[in-house]
């Protein structure tokens, strides 16, 4: 018995529909697969994680600590006390950020807390990713008082500026994206 053989359209029609439920299938297999790693792994890097991090955080103690055992103090840093008022020290701020304004908002708020704004302007770049405080030779404490006015947790001696650059004042702040 001779049959007819199907229309070429309808054989491609099947096979494009077999090869699309078979890749849902493969899809929604991968995704169930991805969700049971992650499930099986998650606590056990959790705790991993956790574990590494106390570790980090103190120090590991004495196995067999004698009631002699030498006490250690931590040691004591000397912060030279700053010299000069607040409305004695001059600033310039310089704008690291890129922010249209940042320098002079800046200024406003040190002119606020009552230090001396010899100038505002850009820094030579603007991807400075912290605020940083630069004194002067000598004036190490008024720049630290500075930073830790403004919150700022960097605070070094003069780099990449001039003396002259600071306009007879005795710190530079360089505003980064913090």
């Amino acid at each position: 018995m001779d049959a007819p053989l199907p229309a070429p359209e309808n054989l491609v029609r099947t096979w494009k529909t077999a090869t699309i439920v078979a890749s849902l299938v493969a899809a929604i297999e991968l995704v169930l697969l991805l969700g049971a790693a992650l499930l099986l792994l998650a606590k056990p890097l959790s705790h991993a994680l956790r574990h590494h991090a106390e570790a980090a955080a103190s120090p590991p103690a004495a196995k067999h600590a004698s009631k002699t055992a030498p006490v250690v103090h931590p040691k004591r840093v000397h912060v030279p006390a700053a010299k000069l008022a607040r409305s004695r020290t001059g600033v310039i701020v310089l704008n690291g950020n890129g922010r249209t304004g940042a320098a002079a908002t800046a200024a406003a708020r040190l002119e606020s807390l009552h230090y001396r704004v010899r100038s505002t302007g850009n820094a030579r770049r603007q991807n400075y990713a912290s605020s940083v405080v630069m004194y002067r030779r000598g004036y190490e404490g008024e720049g630290i008082r500075l930073a830790r006015d403004l919150h700022v947790k960097i605070v070094g001696p003069l780099d990449g500026l001039s003396t002259s650059a600071l306009h007879g004042g005795q710190l530079a702040l360089v505003l980064g994206a913090d």
